[in-house]
């Protein structure tokens, strides 16, 4: 999996659905930008299973990497730690958007907010964010709710930033800006 986009960025949405390898691709775009890599860690282990994906997280990066674990208040974290010397990652915004809907918070007005501060930020942001809406309609309320409030998120994302990498099977394909066309007629 290529980590090179090989475009001036400030800002990049990396969507994929679980275990797609989004977040193995802002991992590698992050050590590769000679910026020193800042994790805004957003998951909370609320049991064995969780901790263990995040210590598996932990692991995979070495000690270049800054971490700040913020469950909520991820606007205030990138704007707190955003520098032209770092690269932020927040990995993610799904687990996010997730603390925030079983909280009770304004899913939208969060969103927004987070949207509206990426292009006010002193350094670049990598985004990662799953996209669940590929699947079947949930079967409960709150599931449709969530799975609703996602597509909002990652619409808003994809709109603030100025590129977006959609990732499937660890391979990573540009979708803004648009790739050129390879079809010939």
């Amino acid at each position: 999996m290529t980590a090179n986009l090989n475009l001036p960025l400030k800002s990049l949405l990396v969507l994929g659905g679980a275990r797609s390898g989004k977040s193995r691709y802002a991992q590698k775009l992050a050590e590769a930008s000679n910026r020193l890599p800042v994790l805004i860690a957003t998951a909370q282990a609320h049991d064995d299973e969780m901790a263990q994906r995040i210590a598996r997280h932990v692991a995979a990066r070495d000690a270049r990497w800054r971490v700040v674990e913020e469950p909520a208040a991820v606007a205030a974290a990138l704007l707190r730690e955003a520098g032209p010397e770092r690269l932020l990652v927040v990995d993610c915004a799904t687990l996010w958007l997730s603390n925030l809907l079983l909280s009770g918070d304004d899913l939208e007005a969060a969103s927004k907010e987070l949207a509206q501060i990426v292009g006010r930020l002193a350094g670049p942001v990598v985004f990662v964010s799953n996209e669940v809406g590929l699947g079947i309609v949930p079967d409960n309320a709150l599931a449709r709710r969530f799975r609703d409030a996602q597509g909002w998120l990652n619409q808003a994302l994809a709109a603030a930033c100025d590129g977006v990498v959609l990732v499937s099977a660890g391979l990573a394909r540009r979708i803004k800006p648009a790739p050129e066309p390879d079809i010939q007629f």
